[in-house]
């Protein structure tokens, strides 16, 4: 479980990093395609951490279902 947070937190991060910068170009230059990308990475961001709660809580589920 461990490589896949570790997995998740870099895929979120780079998202991340990718609307920022979207973003900081959008401001720069004023163009709207980067303010377009930079919602769809921020999209990507959410996506990956919502992939991330429900794999630990079914995780969790299932874990317990298991030994139950």
């Amino acid at each position: 479980m461990t490589i896949f947070r570790w997995i998740i937190g870099v895929l979120a991060a780079l998202l991340a990093a990718g609307s920022l910068l979207s973003f900081v170009l959008f401001i720069a230059f004023d163009i709207e395609r980067w303010l377009k990308r930079a919602r769809t990475l921020r999209h990507g961001v959410y996506m990956a951490l919502l992939l991330w709660f429900n794999v630990e809580v079914w995780g969790q589920v299932l874990w317990a279902l298991f030994h139950w």
